[in-house]
């Protein structure tokens, strides 16, 4: 699968070189002032990294995913907090592409790319997290608009973004099915915002509760028809969840190039700690650990490229399994590293916390396991159906 990859070497190339030039320089500052960085949102659209999911022909850089985790990649290797730029951006845009009418999507991404609109993705509310169908925020029809009423929690961009993706019940009665996708301006009247959270990790990137008091919307802003967000929401996480674990490759193939290098050059016991067994077994591991994850993500990526069976059980996999590589990984080297990996000098540390998010955002690993599970019981009943003796196996 990683064969497949030959022609992104291009973008992969331009994606390293201006990490080294401009992200490098800003990551440590972005992390210690916790300040969202306009200044790399506004290079990143330059690049056209934060249009990325959008199509060539509506203005975009490629429209594909693998592309997406290529740069999710690179970036998280120096700094995840400017990886989650990107991710969070394509979160708030794939909505359009997969709901909006054509004229919708036209018209939402000329602007995007014109106006360099920062998008941010509203779905998590205070007693509605991995159970979507148990939101409590209502979009009552009103003539020519809709009246927005509730709260949404953990909104990344929150309070910074100029378009936020909102999921509301146009239809309690109805459940997952009565919830509608809506596109919310950030000034809306009614619409606040509380002061943004204080993570243990991601910083720079803001996320907040925000809080919905009769806001106007017009008709013209449902994005697909009522009842559809559900799966609106269900598809953008589906697409996104790859790049997630792109992420969360990024982070762990930095925190085991730092663990290497410090034990090739520490000594103890006479010689580098790299020669005892100990150490080699847990490099070994590493790299194991990160070769498969790169495979299950790239394989994730094409078979959502491609629209082939079994796309959204891949996707799940490659988030969980490349987010638990990721804090494995971190927690190794920063044992590798012993006293020096405790250090908030060390980049490390920051590793370390910005791995244990990657298990939690977009869905947890442990919905992501309930996903997989789905998805192989699907498959074993279309192939066998429920009339097959398990005795026939045997």
């Amino acid at each position: 699968m990683i064969e497949c990859l030959e022609e992104y070497r291009p973008l992969q190339r331009e994606v390293r070189k201006l990490v080294e030039e401009v992200v490098k320089p800003r990551a440590k500052e972005i992390e210690e002032s916790d300040e969202f960085p306009y200044d790399m949102a506004s290079r990143f659209f330059e690049e056209g990294y934060l249009q990325v999911l959008i199509p060539k022909e509506l203005g975009g850089l490629r429209g594909d995913i693998t592309s997406f985790c290529i740069l999710a990649e690179e970036i998280a290797k120096v700094s995840a907090s400017l990886s989650l730029l990107i991710v969070v951006q394509s979160v708030g845009t794939l909505p359009i592409l997969i709901g909006a009418n054509d004229v919708q999507k036209k018209e939402l991404c000329s602007q995007i790319i014109r106006d360099c609109l920062i998008m941010a993705f509203c779905l998590t509310e205070p007693l509605a997290g991995s159970d979507v169908a148990s939101m409590q925020m209502t979009a009552t029809k009103q003539k020519d608009r809709y009246l927005l009423n509730g709260k949404k929690s953990f909104v990344t961009n929150g309070g910074v973004a100029d378009r936020y993706i909102v999921f509301a019940k146009t239809d309690p009665s109805r459940g997952r099915r009565g919830i509608s996708a809506f596109l919310v301006e950030k000034d809306c009247s009614g619409l606040s915002y509380s002061p943004k959270d204080d993570k243990i990790g991601m910083r720079g990137i803001p996320s907040c509760m925000m809080t919905f008091r009769e806001v106007a919307v017009p008709a013209g802003h449902l994005l697909g028809q009522e009842g559809e967000g559900f799966k609106i929401a269900m598809e953008t996480l589906n697409r996104s969840r790859p790049a997630i674990g792109a992420q969360a490759l990024g982070i762990a193939e930095s925190a085991m190039e730092v663990a290497t290098v410090f034990a090739m050059r520490r000594k103890q016991f006479g010689k580098p700690i790299a020669k005892l067994e100990g150490m080699q077994f847990m490099l070994a591991e590493m790299a194991t650990m990160i070769e498969s994850a790169k495979a299950l993500v790239y394989k994730a990526a094409y078979h959502l490229d491609h629209e082939l069976p079994h796309a959204t059980k891949y996707s799940a996999m490659s988030k969980y399994f490349a987010s638990d590589v990721a804090m494995k990984i971190a927690t190794d080297a920063v044992q590798i590293l012993g006293g020096y990996g405790c250090l908030r000098s060390s980049n490390l540390e920051r590793t370390m916390r910005d791995a244990k998010i990657t298990q939690i955002y977009e869905g947890t690993n442990q919905v992501q396991r309930f996903v997989v599970a789905e998805q192989l019981i699907k498959e074993y009943l279309e192939k066998y159906g429920m009339g097959k003796d398990w005795s026939d196996f045997l």
